[in-house]
């Protein structure tokens, strides 16, 4: 057992406080140190559930009380759990969900009370729905999730699904797709996240790259022989709308042809005519859209098929060739419906179904079993339910509760996920027997965890981080919720490389880890994981990192499209590492090929071969590609300032580096810092003015108001500024990017920032790491009492929780996690903002200097930093012999 730690605030304190459901944007995750889920808008229901190599698809199930589904009124979020409240006629009704510690299980408790003068009798309904399945490969960013067809990503059908759960009525809405789509012929493209590419301003709703694995099997289908004609839609109200020119389309193999766009609404009919050239083909007819739920009418060995958010459904018969057919697809709330010649072929049902799934119950327990994987699912009770009725994939466990006037009654029910059906079925039980034990001892684990977390010396971690002392408890709480949230977002058994650090969720990526996300924290990974740290760096420089932004942790895969960040990220966090630690041994330790200095030297020494033949010659060009940048600004691409910086500060830090290997490489140093020198004198002259920089383009330069220039040439080259430009960049960020709790990325006032949008990266709010790598920045050029100022606000955007991969700005000017898009709730950039009071308030930079001389300080005017694990501090220097 851990000793209290004076000064550490109890895990409890940081839990979030009741708000109101109409406050939040984005609903509270869930998470343990195996998975990660949703809450959804019900008092009991979850999605987005992965335990890998278990993911779960549609969700677990709401709760009735008389019949109806009470929507949650109020929420609140602790590390352990979620709970939800709401009223439901004279009842007062509070649950909490709980992932069980480093298990695969959900623990629900469900609290009725009557506050009322008079006896309260109610039924209450469960619903126990486990729509899990077993996966080895998928686990990219977007990774694959289970249904009744197929295993694959389906962001916005599960979001939809979420959005029904309150309905008392449930209904198919997956089947009603959301705005106008591109009416497609012949072969479909592989759908990621977007709607559909190269059509709307860059928002993360409309494009985005298929983030995926290379071991996701997803392939791109042919298009069918065919030939098309008088596509139209008829809508539900009578009318009919050709969709494209009335012409006859010839498809093929390789045909990828858009006609026209259109939205479908319940009840409309989507139809087309048909003459099919060869048989037997397995081939896609038309497509409407570029999802994954995507309504796709499609041949399979010449059967007409339909395939429409997560179901297939095969004609029986052979279509016959070389005549017209007459095609119809009806679309609504109650389901999808394939017609030829106006006569029914085959109509989807409830996707609670058993169409994969089958329930059963057995001695007090409901068993789901999936019919396409080795995953098995049972559900057990505390309190035994008065009758359980099972039907397709589908249970419901009811109560008959009847409370006098200020009773309350506790209702336990257990969910344990796994691959045999009698050990899960077994622990199940068992847990349920004891289930307030059980329940509770999830809380007192997390708080176990916390306080290791800052213990010298602890079982759980191979480091610790510094205890804050101070009087200032904004400036604290802003510093330990960063703490809590690399605590949170730790799982311990998803890689074979150890604990890693997951980059976000829970909508994406329960594997995942961004090579730019850790950078932004990599001195306090250093200081609470540094063994972990050091696996990872080792499994990212394996990775081809010029040709993607992150890897799937569990199989060490690639994931996404490449990020021009890449080698300042890369090269950061061995920085850091070594910084921290002194280990100098990583460098010579071989991965990909080559040893760690000599990846660093390739990323170093990059712009010799990115040289722009614009401008001046010397800034390193990143192409025309404004995804591998910030993705939603169209113009920051070519020669952007801040990742020019950004090698500044790394040829520096290499010939730091090389010159701590001793003699021999001090010719190789001063190239280093010679080039440095050039590129740094380069970067100045893109200065703009009034704390603004230029882009160069091909055309000319461009001026742009982003932090993210801000924020690197202020960490890698403050000592080249003079005075005026650095309070004139000072007063840019305060008077233009920096707004209330939060801020923006982007100045609002900028022209491009109407076509960025996006609440990260553009002018609506700013991600995740960017008000701690601003307060860094600020510190670096000499306000730290700004900076002070703006971590001192920061935790009140946090939407009673952590901080998201982005806070967006409200009607009211207030900032919350956002939910737009496929933001994220949790996003590891967040504890930037720990690594802003420890390395800019304290100026422990933990860089290559610090080798060699002290940088930092354990006392300043804003507190005292207590068991500081670094080189000077607790650690001695390398080849030191204190």
């Amino acid at each position: 057992m851990n000793q209290p730690i004076n000064g550490l605030p109890a895990l409890d304190d940081l839990a979030g406080a009741w708000t109101d459901r109409a406050e939040l944007h984005h609903l509270p995750s869930l998470r343990n140190q195996w998975g990660q889920g949703h809450v959804n808008d019900d008092l009991t229901s979850l999605s987005w559930l992965a335990f890998p190599p278990f993911s779960g698809g549609y969700h677990t199930g709401v709760l009735r009380i008389d019949g109806s589904v009470p929507a949650a009124e109020r929420m609140r979020w602790a590390p352990w759990g979620v709970e939800r409240a709401a009223t439901a006629g004279a009842l007062s009704v509070t649950t909490e969900v709980r992932m069980g510690y480093e298990r695969a299980r959900l623990m629900w408790r469900l609290v009725l009370s009557n506050p009322s003068t008079a006896p309260v009798t109610a039924v209450v309904e469960q619903e126990l729905l486990a729509p899990f399945a077993h996966s080895e490969v998928d686990w990219g960013w977007l990774y694959g999730s289970p249904w009744n067809d197929g295993h694959y990503h389906d962001y916005f059908t599960t979001e939809r699904l979420r959005d029904e759960a309150v309905a008392d009525r449930p209904r198919q809405v997956q089947f009603l797709p959301i705005g106008e789509r591109w009416i497609r012929l012949g072969s479909p493209r592989i759908p990621g996240i977007q709607r559909d590419e190269d059509s709307e301003p860059m928002l993360l709703e409309s494009e985005l790259p298929d983030h995926s694995t290379p071991d996701s099997g997803r392939t791109r289908a042919p298009g069918a022989a065919c030939r098309v004609r008088e596509v139209a839609v008829r809508r539900a109200t009578g009318e009919t709308e050709p969709v494209g020119a009335a012409a006859e389309h010839t498809v093929g193999p390789g045909t990828d042809l858009r006609i026209g766009t259109v939205r479908l609404g319940n009840g409309d009919v989507l139809r087309f005519d048909v003459l099919i050239g060869e048989p037997g083909q397995t081939a896609v007819i038309i497509t409407h859209g570029n999802h994954p739920d995507s309504l796709q009418v499609a041949l399979e060995d010449g059967h007409l098929s339909l395939r429409i958010a997560g179901e297939r459904l095969t004609a029986p018969e052979v279509l016959a060739t070389g005549v017209w057919h007459t095609v119809t697809v009806l679309t609504g709330d109650a389901g999808a419906e394939l017609r030829l010649a106006g006569v029914p072929l085959v109509s989807t049902d409830d996707w609670w179904a058993g169409q994969r799934w089958t329930a059963s119950s057995d001695a007090g327990t409901v068993s789901v079993a999936d019919t396409r994987s080795v995953a098995r699912s049972v559900y057990a009770f505390a309190t035994a339910p008065d009758s359980v009725e099972t039907a397709g994939a589908r249970a419901v466990a009811r109560w008959n509760v009847t409370l006098e006037p200020g009773e309350e009654t506790v209702l336990g029910t257990v969910l344990e996920i796994g691959r045999s059906a009698e050990d899960v079925a077994h622990d199940a039980r068992n847990t349920a027997a004891v289930f307030q034990t059980e329940f509770d001892a999830v809380a007192d684990r997390w708080r176990g965890t916390w306080d290791s977390a800052f213990q010298p010396d602890n079982t759980e971690f191979s480091g610790h981080l510094p205890t804050l002392h101070t009087a200032d408890t904004d400036l604290a709480r802003t510093y330990y919720l960063g703490a809590l949230l690399a605590i949170y977002l730790r799982n311990t058994t998803v890689s074979p490389i150890g604990p890693v650090f997951l980059t976000g969720g829970p909508r994406l990526g329960p594997t995942t880890t961004f090579f730019w996300d850790i950078s932004e924290w990599a001195r306090t990974a250093a200081l609470l994981e540094p063994d972990g740290l050091r696996r990872w760096v080792l499994a990212a420089l394996a990775q081809p990192y010029d040709r993607c932004h992150s890897f799937d942790t569990r199989n060490l895969l690639p994931v996404g499209n490449h990020y021009s960040a890449n080698d300042h990220s890369l090269f950061r966090t061995v920085k850091a590492y070594v910084g921290v630690t002194g280990d100098l041994t990583l460098l010579d330790e071989i991965t990909g090929g080559r040893s760690v200095l000599d990846h660093l030297r390739e990323m170093a020494f990059r712009p010799r071969g990115l040289r722009a033949t614009f401008g001046g010659g010397v800034l390193a060009d990143f192409g025309r590609d404004a995804w591998e940048l910030l993705e939603c600004v169209p113009n920051y691409r070519d020669a952007v300032v801040s990742l020019n910086a950004g090698y500044v500060g790394m040829l520096r830090s290499l010939a730091g580096l090389l010159r701590a290997r001793g003699a021999g490489h001090e010719a190789e140093a001063a190239r280093a810092e010679e080039e440095a020198g050039a590129l740094s004198a380069a970067v100045l002259r893109q200065y703009a003015g009034d704390g603004r920089w230029m882009i160069s383009h091909p055309e000319g330069n461009e001026v742009i108001g982003h932090c993210l220039d801000f924020e690197l040439v202020a960490a890698d080259m403050a000592e080249d500024l003079s005075a005026d430009q650095r309070g004139e960049m000072v007063r840019f960020v305060t008077e233009r990017l920096l707004d209330g709790d939060w801020m923006r990325a982007l100045d609002p006032a900028d022209p491009i920032a109407p076509l960025s949008d996006r609440p990260d990266h553009g002018a609506a709010g700013a991600f995740g790491a960017w008000p701690g790598s601003t307060a860094f920045g600020l510190c670096r050029l000499g306000r730290p009492e700004i900076a002070a100022g703006v971590l001192r606000r920061a935790h009140r955007a946090t939407s009673g929780g952590l901080w998201g991969q982005a806070m967006e700005v409200t009607a009211d000017g207030t900032y919350r996690v956002a939910g737009r898009g496929v933001a994220n709730r949790d996003s590891n950039a967040g504890v930037a903002m720990t690594e802003a009071v420890i390395a800019g308030l304290f100026g422990i930079e933990a860089g290559i200097e610090s080798l060699g001389k002290d940088v930092g300080t354990v006392s300043t005017a804003y507190g005292r930093l207590e068991n500081v694990r670094a080189v000077g501090f607790a650690l001695a220097r390398p080849g030191s012999r204190d």
